[in-house]
């Protein structure tokens, strides 16, 4: 099993479990309602959910930490408050403007859902103030990330040659490039941790990688076992059990509101940018995919590959190319943030799949990383190369946010 070190030092952020508010507090309710709105509904895929959920707690982090009194850094901007504002009426409108924005076609539903909300929410000035900073947070973010290069107009470069991506079976779908060019949220430039690239196709490294990715990640494999192959599957699901495990931690933990809209900030932000730097990477190096490199390896001119025309990974090949893996950087930059949050690695957690139908357990947040390195190969659609330079992306994005973001106020 390949370990990613974790090494950022601790954070002052956790307080003790007696100190904590009760669980559900709006922050995680919020949380559940962006994510019915951005893939339940919507459908977003795993590099577009990044930036829907950075913006909707970006905002929310903002308005809280406004009222507590703002005992550290603003992400944009702190609207003014006394303190004696609703936070519950803060979290729901910062969250409800920032999702109204992002899906109009959702007004209605949103609407209705906000309004029960602030229903449960005791009229007065505590309410209308608590609105008032909710609705300045948000506007701060829509207006931060109008023309930032989402949904922009890009495209893969498809090559002919060998090591260069081409679309891929079944759908031969080019999808996602304009997330390489978007306005990060956290780090100055989205190619700041550039990596020298995958490996050179006559390299010893190269033929490891395709033989290992070959072997183990066929979709008959004989070696692959079923854990493996439940792994692999389990974090292929577009329906993140990320997401999930935010939620499971704060609630477990115990945060209270301003801690759960600091872990929440910090974790979807270094997110968001990662897969950003990640996608980056891919438009740079358009480096072909495992399953285009098995069938063609007669013409990669490595002695130690061996073309196999017939051969399908486990998992159907996502619309972008290899290098890096998006899913090792995603991963990588949550579960570092969520390191630094806490101050400890050895924090259990699970997550359960629909698409795996299995929920998988984790010791501590290395674990996860280590396992979803494995897990894309296993799948056949990423080389280990891929997966563990997307690591180290994940962990530096993740590294600088934590230096210059969401630290307590005279640090």
């Amino acid at each position: 099993m390949v370990v990613v070190a974790v090494s950022l030092g601790s954070s002052t952020a956790y307080a003790s479990v007696s100190q904590a508010a009760p669980p559900d507090n709006a922050v995680i309710v919020w949380d559940r309602n962006a994510q019915t709105a951005i893939w339940d509904i919507a459908g977003q895929q795993p590099q577009v959910q990044a930036r829907s959920f950075a913006m909707v707690h970006g905002a929310v982090y903002d308005a809280v930490n406004a009222i507590a009194g703002t005992p550290y850094q603003p992400y944009l901007a702190a609207p003014a408050a006394k303190g004696g504002e609703s936070t519950d009426a803060a979290v729901a409108t910062a969250a409800f403007r920032v999702l109204n924005e992002l899906f109009p076609a959702q007004q209605a539903r949103l609407t209705t859902q906000y309004d029960e909300a602030m229903a449960t929410i005791p009229d007065g000035g505590a309410k209308r103030r608590g609105t008032t900073v909710g609705a300045q947070a948000a506007a701060a973010m829509i207006a931060a990330r109008r023309n930032d290069g989402a949904f922009g107009d890009q495209t893969w470069t498809v090559g002919t040659q060998p090591g260069q991506w081409r679309p891929t079976p079944p759908a031969y779908a080019s999808d996602g490039a304009w997330v390489g060019h978007l306005k990060p949220f956290l780090i100055p430039s989205a190619s700041m941790f550039r990596t020298s690239g995958p490996p050179a196709l006559t390299s010893d490294r190269y033929a490891r990688d395709f033989n290992e990715v070959k072997t183990i990640g066929s979709a008959t494999s004989t070696v692959r076992t079923a854990d493996q192959t439940q792994a692999a599957i389990w974090w292929h699901d577009r329906h993140l059990a990320e997401w999930e495990i935010k939620r499971q931690l704060a609630t477990n933990r115990r945060l209270s509101t301003l801690q759960s809209a600091r872990m929440f900030a910090m974790v979807d932000l270094a997110e968001a940018d990662a897969t950003t730097a990640c996608f980056n990477e891919k438009a740079t190096w358009h480096f072909w995919r495992p399953i285009t490199a098995i069938q063609q390896a007669d013409t990669d001119g490595n002695p130690e590959t061996a073309a196999d025309p017939t051969w399908t990974p486990l998992l159907v090949t996502p619309p972008h190319p290899d290098f890096t893996s998006g899913h090792a950087c995603f991963t990588a930059a949550s579960m570092t943030a969520l390191t630094y949050f806490f101050g400890r690695d050895d924090i259990s957690f699970s997550g359960y799949s629909a698409a795996s139908g299995t929920t998988r357990h984790y010791r501590s947040f290395s674990q996860a990383i280590a396992e979803v390195i494995e897990a894309r190969v296993w799948g056949g659609i990423h080389t280990r190369t891929a997966d563990v330079q997307g690591a180290k992306i994940g962990q530096q994005v993740t590294a600088y946010a934590v230096k210059h973001y969401f630290k307590p106020r005279g640090q």
